[in-house]
């Protein structure tokens, strides 16, 4: 049987942190062996322990958790941090992840939800409540739409649109069943691509636009 996953909590809200204690303890795959109430006690206390995952809010008095997060990778880079609180809004997000957070919840999670992202974050894996997951894609999915108008500007919203369809390896049936539209609407859009890139076929017009990272 192999050991459990050492786990230290940190929250400033003492209640928040039994129960987190108590959910945790549910399960024999894990072992709390230790927790905090801020961010400058949870640096130390990870250097006393050593844990294989860091359970932290971001919101606390003194260190936040953010900070904390980034200064215990710097020192402990192999440790899983797993952010558990009650904001998702893009700022906490994206700072908790480029701090090096491996995981993201939301309080409000269930027992299980947080006791399988644990032992899914020990493993070396990327953990995200829902709701998070569809910032992360949404966030994304517009970036690369900004960076498709800034290559290809003389496009319009939907010649892009196909052109990054085309350059996936999609036909024209496939991209006007995705696309809800007719075939010879997708026919049109491509020979106004073909057009306006200068490119004399749909090979050429692939090869430009994967040249620039769409279609991968």
């Amino acid at each position: 049987m192999s050991a459990p996953v050492r786990v230290v909590i940190a929250d400033d809200h003492p209640m928040f942190r039994y129960g987190l204690r108590a959910v945790l303890a549910s399960s024999t795959e894990v072992e709390v062996v230790g927790d905090a109430a801020n961010g400058s006690d949870l640096v130390g206390l990870v250097e006393q322990t050593h844990p294989d995952v860091v359970l932290t809010d971001l919101a606390m008095p003194g260190l936040d958790g953010m900070t904390a997060t980034r200064q215990i990778l710097d020192q402990f880079p192999e440790i899983g941090v797993l952010v558990l609180t009650m904001h998702e809004d893009d700022e906490a997000l994206f700072g908790a992840l480029r701090a090096g957070a491996r995981g993201y919840l939301l309080k409000g999670s269930d027992g299980a939800e947080i006791v399988r992202a644990v032992l899914a974050v020990a493993c070396g894996d990327a953990v995200y409540s829902a709701s998070v997951a569809r910032r992360i894609v949404g966030f994304f999915t517009s970036a690369h739409e900004t960076y498709a108008a800034q290559i290809f500007p003389e496009l319009t919203i939907r010649e892009r649109e196909i052109l990054d369809l085309v350059a996936a390896g999609l036909g024209n049936h496939e991209i006007a069943r995705r696309l809800v539209l007719s075939e010879k609407t997708v026919r049109n859009n491509v020979a106004s691509i073909l057009t306006k890139l200068q490119v004399p076929d749909r090979a050429a017009a692939v090869a430009k636009a994967r040249d620039t990272g769409l279609g991968i």
